[in-house]
This record gives structure tokens, sequence and C-alpha cells, in this order.
């Protein structure tokens, strides 16, 4: 049990050390921010072993009972996310290694970097709403200080803009906290979860639905919530823009909305149906507004808009099918979503561009890039036997097994509009004719394409999720969310 500390003190002791050893050669950094993820990764796998045994495994801080004192759980949920958190952090880590040289101050990037993967792992494991609110606050603030990392006009305007949304969705947030706190007197979810079953459900809660509804939409960058998201996904740095994308408003956005209102407030019908019809507009205004960039980054941006909303959708419609669909896309999206943006980071380290119109002809140049990003570019499309394509027809069986054969189609036609955008992306960038100012660019060093090929082939076996040795990972997250507020029983039970 005291093994899910290390999730946060880890993070928090390499920034430490980063900070205190600053002067040390450049190296020292990378070493200590690489062995602090693998680290993690290798814990958080262990972890799933320990979820397939136990289930639910909490750990009282200082030894106080909840609702006094701090308690961390690990769920089939939390496990999940810790192993996709973690693992995708140490790729993109070891993709930094030589990305990040021609940066200044690189001390300050890892030290960053390790907070915010402290504020993550911390979102994941906190039992109560204040802790979950601090550690939110902690990733956030990294994020918008690692979006302006780069410190170019861009950058900073990028890193602006998402300081303000992010405020405006923390003040939501913790509103809703102080509103909740005031009607049952404690911040532990399995208790909150406890008292509101002895309490009328008033126009309270509904409001605290909203807040929290808005609040967690902002972070998870769901239409209309959505503007912030291009502009600082695009402006950071390479592997900022990857775990941002991949990770990060899954964490602090998707994650935390689905916990609170499936584990501690409830589901309504009028929650279910906003997150369906948020998640169809996501999925719509992404994929058209993505159609339309010829920025590589700002394509892959309006794209997490898009697939964000099939997450969103399929958790609306609430079925077994659906929500198992739904954290296998999250699964899916962190992988093939954090591989393209490296593809789009290696294609920028050899070229110095980023325009697609100023492309072509590096399938030749750069073939580890290509081969990679068009597996990454098939699986986000949904082309079979590729993981994207087993998750998103799992939702869309799921939509029309529910009823919802009008919403299942748009997901389909979704799809196609994604399989048209990534292969503008791939003619663009890789089988246009070359232009002759890149006939004399170099391969991107090993390290980089060690975390592609890594990231890729995930891509190719994660149907193997779906065999039966594997199945108990999904099924076991989304028995979680299925349990609905019965999951108080689990966690009280757990505590003692």
């Amino acid at each position: 049990m005291k093994a899910l500390l290390f999730f946060v003190i880890v993070p928090l002791a390499g920034a430490f050390l980063i900070a205190i050893f600053r002067k040390r050669p450049n190296n020292f950094s990378d070493i200590i921010v690489n062995l602090a993820a693998l680290s993690l990764t290798v814990l958080s796998l262990y972890c799933m072993k320990l979820v397939n045994s136990h289930k639910i495994i909490a750990y009282k801080i200082g030894g106080w009972l909840p609702p006094l004192g701090i308690s961390l759980v690990l769920d089939g949920l939390s496990g999940l996310m810790l192993v996709i958190v973690n693992l995708v952090v140490f790729l993109v880590m070891i993709y930094a290694l030589r990305y990040m040289q021609s940066y200044t101050d690189k001390w300050k990037f890892h030290a960053l970097f390790m907070l915010m993967l402290a504020g993550m792992n911390g979102v994941i494991l906190s039992s109560d709403l204040f802790n979950l609110y601090v550690f939110l606050e902690l990733a956030s603030i990294c994020g918008y200080a690692l979006v302006a990392f780069g410190t170019e006009a861009e950058s900073l305007e990028a890193s602006f803009k998402y300081l303000i949304m992010g405020a405006v969705a923390s003040i939501f947030i913790l509103l809703g906290i102080v509103l909740i706190y005031s009607y049952v007197s404690t911040l532990n979810m399995a208790d909150i979860s406890l008292a509101l079953s002895d309490k009328p459900r008033g126009v309270l809660i509904g409001f605290v639905s909203v807040l929290f509804l808005a609040g967690f939409g902002l972070k998870a960058a769901l239409v209309p919530f959505h503007s912030w998201l291009p502009d600082a996904h695009s402006s950071a740095p390479t592997p900022v823009s990857a775990v941002l994308s991949g990770v990060f408003i899954k964490t602090l956005g998707i994650y935390a909305l689905a916990r609170i209102f499936f584990n501690v407030l409830g589901v309504s019908k009028e929650i279910l149906f906003a997150l369906m019809v948020l998640g169809i507009l996501s999925m719509v205004v992404g994929a058209f507004l993505a159609i339309a960039q010829n920025d590589i980054k700002r394509m892959f941006a309006y794209s997490s808009i898009s697939q964000v909303g099939y997450i969103i959708f399929a958790f609306g419609i609430a079925t077994p099918l659906a929500v198992l669909g739904g954290l296998f896309h999250l699964f899916n999206h962190a992988i093939f979503k954090s591989l393209l943006f490296l593809n789009a980071g290696a294609i920028e380290y050899s070229t110095g561009r980023r325009d697609l119109r100023k492309l072509g002809g590096l399938s030749n140049k750069l073939p580890v890039t290509g081969a990679t990003s068009l597996l990454g570019s098939m699986s986000i499309s949904g082309i079979p036997p590729l993981g994207g394509f087993w998750s998103k027809l799992i939702i869309i069986v799921a939509s029309v097994q529910a009823g919802y054969i009008g919403f299942a189609v748009v997901a389909v036609l979704v799809s196609i509009v994604t399989l048209a955008y990534y292969l503008k992306f791939q003619a663009f960038a890789f089988f246009a004719p070359i232009d002759e100012a890149l006939n004399k660019i170099k391969d991107i060093p090993a390290t980089m394409k060690l975390s592609m090929v890594v990231l890729a082939g995930i891509c190719v076996i994660a149907g193997l999720m779906l065999i039966p040795s594997f199945r108990p990972v999904l099924t076991g997250a989304a028995d979680v969310l299925l349990s609905g507020v019965e999951y108080k029983y689990a966690f009280l039970s757990a505590i003692k």
C-alpha cells in the first residue's frame, strides 16, 4: 500500500534534486528524469498486478481514517490511468534527450515536467476532492509554464490564453467543491456519496454538476470549451505537446470528470445526455477544423478535440460495452496521439518546418518517422487491425445497441473525415515531390526513433487488450465506473 506514495514522492524528489544540482552537467537532469519515469512505469505495471488480485487498495497517510485523514486509492480505473500516464511520460522523456538540447536551462524543463507528473499521479490517486484540486492545480501551473518554455511570442501568447482559460476552469471546480462541502460537510469522495444518499438532490447538486461539467470540460477541451487547446498544443515544445494531448487533458479532464460524476455525484439522464451531446459536438467540430489546417501540430491539436469527443460520447451512453470502448479509446488515443506529436517534432527537428505546403518527399529522408506516422495515422483513423479501429468499433456498436443510431452514423462519418485529413498529412509531408531545400536534411537521433518505434508497436498490438488474457485490464477499469455510487462501499471497506 505504501507504494502508492511513490507516485507522488518520486517525481517531487526528482524535481527537488534537479533544482538543487542544476549547475551539474546538462545530462544530470536527463538521468534523474528518465530514472524517475522508468521506475514509475515499472511500479504502475506492478500496481496493475495488485489490482487484479485485490480489486481495490487504499493507503491511509499517517494512519488517519477519512474524512479526517488523507488517503490514496488504487483500483482498476486509477491503475489503468497510472500505466498510461507514466508509460507515455517515460517514452517522451527518452525522446526529449536529444530534442531538448537546443533549449537553454533544460533543468527547468525537467523540473517542471516532474512536478507536472506528480500532479497528474496525485489527481489519479486522490480520494478526496480538495487534494484532487491541489494536485490538479500543481499540474496545471506546470502546464502553463511548459507551454511558454520556448519564450517566443507565439508560445507566450498561447500560455497566457491557456492560463486564463485554466484559471476559469479552476474557479468553477473550486466553487463546486466549496458548495458540496457546505452541503455534506466532508470532502472525501466516498463520504460525499454516502451523505448524498441520505439527502435530497435539490437545485444545489444540479448547480454543482454544471460547475464540474464546465470546469472539467475546459480541462478536457470539450467543445465549446476548447479554444485554448490548439494554440497551447501547437506552440509548446514537442515533448510538452505530446504529453498535454496524450495524457494531460485525459487525467485532469476526462478521468476527473468521469470519477466525480459516476462514483461520487451519480449520473442522471440529463448529465448523460449532456455528455453525449458534448461528445458528438466535439467530434464534429474538431474534425472539420482539423481538415482545414496546414500546420501539422495545429491539425493534431484539433484532432485531439475530435477524439476526446469519442471518449465522452461513450461515457454518455453509459452501457457496459460503451464504457469499455471509451476507456479503450482513451488508452489508444494516449498512444497514437503522443506518437503523432513526436512525429511532428521529428519533422520540425530535421526540416525546421511545420507547414504541410512546404514539405514533401520525407518518406525517403526520414524513413522511421514516415513508417511510424503512417501507423499512428491509420490507427487514429480507425483502420483495421490497429488499436483505434477496435475502440471506435466498440463505441459505434454500443451506440447502435443503445438505440442512438443517428449518433452512431455521425461517429462513422467523423472517422471518415479523420482519415481524410490524416491522408492529407501523409500525402503532403511524405509523398509529395520533395522541395530541393530538403535534399540535404539529416535523419533524427536514435533516441527519438526509439520512442516513436515503441509507441507505433503499441498501436499495432493494442487490439490484444481485447483477448481474454488482457481484457481484465479494461473490464476492471470499466467496472469501477459502472459500479456508480455503490463504489463508496468498496472504498470504505478497503480503507478500514
